[in-house]
């Protein structure tokens, strides 16, 4: 297997043609924008945390989903209309439930293997990503939930990720610039933030500088696999054309089950729309007012990154409404209002919204391995931890795309 067409040049995508080049593939990577990193990848919150490595599987998800279903401005939001998909997922999710401890420890583990690649990657290429390694620190308002992330740390520690009970003191010592009154929270040194559509965009012309080839602006119409050859059909605004391949990885986000369905496989993943702000620091208050220490807020769901001097972006929430990338203004409110009640120093006069659809898997792992097809693969379905997770598994799809490529070697009895 020579020649592998990825499909999708948000972050898994990039991040895996990158790993197929280093490897010595010849990779051709299917974009329909018209740069990488335009949809999901554009302006997350930011965070590569290892820390939030908690997956969404437990009671409590749905008994907040279902208090909130009718509260516009919720953390969580569900549209009440059925569809077959999303009855089918929850379903699917609510069976899941049993493996929700496992889950959380094999992500933290898949988070803390994904960072030497992340990492060693952008050193590689010399990326400026707005990188800033200070630590994630988790905010609690109250008992229930401190003792919540203390069960959830235990989680954690058996994937090899330590993180820190720390008292109100402690927490204003750690990011003096926030406002209000908490009753504890955790901190994890070694999580880290930056700036996803940076990075992307950057390792994309590392690739390139590989020997890949981007193909921007082609929307993927079909794909087809018979195990030997793979067929990409995409159009561009003129024409339609077919490309063969050795193979193929499907790295197409929320797109990637109806194309996993052209090639026989079931790649359960629901769009779920997340929001993020990015508010521009304009004055010298501002920026002195703003965290530099990324934050996750238990309670609102809400998470931060400081994005150099003049950015602070602001993301979180959770909507499960079908493929719909619509920016509602009461969905936008509770993030401006967050940061005046948090950090009242930061002028919040230029403030940019953004919506993106993270696709999710019910189990909320991420579908990482080899479809029907012996050619075929997917790297897709991270939900909420694409930026977190993509280097890692962008690593592992390689390798086992690597392996499907060697010739078996047969010892020869002497």
């Amino acid at each position: 297997m020579k020649s592998i067409a990825v499909i999708g040049g948000g972050i898994t995508g990039v991040t895996t043609a990158y790993a197929l080049a280093k490897r010595g593939f010849d990779v051709t990577l299917f974009e329909q924008n018209r740069y990488a990193a335009m949809e999901t990848s554009f302006a997350n919150g930011g965070q590569l945390s290892a820390s939030n490595a908690e997956v969404w599987t437990h009671w409590s998800t749905i008994l907040k989903g279902l208090k909130w279903m009718l509260k516009s401005d919720a953390p969580l939001l569900v549209n009440p209309k059925p569809s077959w998909h999303k009855v089918s997922w929850f379903l699917e999710f609510m069976a899941n439930i049993p493996h929700y401890e496992r889950n959380t420890t094999e992500t933290a583990k898949l988070a803390i293997a994904a960072r030497q690649h992340f990492f060693a990657w952008a050193d590689a290429e010399g990326l400026d990503f707005n990188s800033e390694k200070r630590g994630i620190l988790h905010i609690y308002r109250d008992k229930q939930g401190f003792d919540h992330a203390g069960r959830v740390s235990q989680l954690l520690a058996a994937g090899g990720l330590p993180r820190q009970p720390v008292t109100p003191d402690e927490i204003r010592a750690i990011e003096p610039t926030l406002a209000g009154q908490y009753y504890g929270g955790y901190y994890t040194e070694s999580d880290s933030t930056g700036d996803i559509h940076k990075y992307t965009v950057g390792l994309a012309a590392a690739a390139e500088r590989l020997g890949a080839t981007i193909r921007y602006g082609q929307q993927v119409r079909r794909l087809r696999s018979d195990g030997q050859v793979a067929w990409v059909t995409a159009q561009d605004d003129a024409t339609v054309a077919t490309h063969c391949f050795d193979g193929l990885v499907v790295c197409a986000g929320v797109a990637s089950r109806d194309l996993a369905a052209q090639l026989g496989d079931r790649v359960n993943i629901y769009p779920v729309k997340g929001y993020s702000i990015t508010v521009n620091l304009l004055d010298e208050q501002s920026q002195q007012a703003a965290p530099w220490v990324s934050l996750l807020d238990d309670e609102t769901k809400l998470v931060t990154s400081r994005l150099g001097k003049d950015r602070f972006r602001v993301a979180g929430t959770a909507e499960f409404n079908g493929v719909n990338k619509d920016i509602r203004a009461d969905r936008i409110k509770p993030l401006i209002d967050w940061v005046n009640q948090c950090f009242p120093g930061v002028n919040t006069r230029q403030v940019v919204p953004w919506a993106g659809l993270r696709p999710m898997m019910p189990d909320m792992m991420p579908r990482v391995g080899r479809g029907k097809k012996s050619n075929v693969y997917y790297n897709t379905g991270h939900g909420h931890l694409g930026w977190t997770l993509s280097a890692g598994t962008a690593d592992w799809v390689a390798s086992l795309v690597s392996c499907a490529s060697t010739p078996a070697v047969h010892a020869v009895a002497a």
